[in-house]
């Protein structure tokens, strides 16, 4: 009898292993970046509310908001370099997708706090792109929940803080101001300015490198 040992041959039907392209260290910075947005926001809300009727008012919510945009991107960097939606060509797209959702939405929430551009007839449009964004964030959180790549609180939270549109919205259409602002100010310190504790706390929860 002959025997014969030869080196297994690889398998090809298995997804390649995906390395997250971020340390903790960033990971921490980003988190902590997300928080900061996050509460600024908030602080905001509480204060002038989120559809406030006077220009100073709308100036310092449009603010608010752009801060926690900018707060967003970070988020949506530690996302994309820890592939947290999946390694497919759909999963990565979505997060290239919401960058330019959040990008257009920023620079209205930058153009809209200048009190002489905000009734320009060619800003109105961009205005969707702020609950498209914010759709977006929710979809993704979904996503990231059931591929199951970042583990523990970092998994579940992303559901929690992106589900902000379809919980503060609707109450925003119901309740109006004071409510629906207070509402959305909690939503963002439970959910948001959470998530972003969590992945300064944790990091190595996203599969950031130490």
């Amino acid at each position: 009898m002959t025997i014969r040992t030869e080196p297994v041959p690889a398998r090809t039907d298995l997804p390649p292993v995906v390395t997250a392209r971020i340390s903790a260290r960033s990971t921490r910075a980003l988190g902590l970046m997300l928080t900061a947005g996050a509460l600024t926001w908030t602080g905001t809300m509480f204060t002038v509310g989120n559809n406030p009727t006077d220009s100073l008012g709308l100036t310092v919510s449009d603010l608010g908001g752009g801060a926690f945009q900018l707060g967003l991107f970070a988020l949506l960097a530690v996302q994309l370099r820890t592939a947290a939606t999946g390694t497919s060509k759909v999963a990565r797209g979505m997060l290239y997708v919401e960058h330019v959702l959040l990008a257009v939405a920023t620079v209205w929430s930058i153009l809209h706090a200048v009190p002489a551009l905000r009734d320009a007839a060619w800003l109105i449009p961009m205005d969707v792109f702020w609950p498209l964004s914010m759709l977006g964030m929710f979809v993704i959180g979904l996503k990231i929940l059931f591929t199951g790549r970042w583990k523990g609180a970092a998994r579940v939270w992303p559901t929690v803080a992106e589900s902000w549109a379809v919980v503060t919205v609707p109450t925003f259409a119901i309740l109006g101001s004071p409510v629906a602002d207070y509402v959305g100010g909690a939503h963002l310190l439970i959910g948001y300015a959470a998530l972003g504790l969590i992945l300064a706390a944790r990091p190595e929860l996203t599969g950031a490198r130490a």
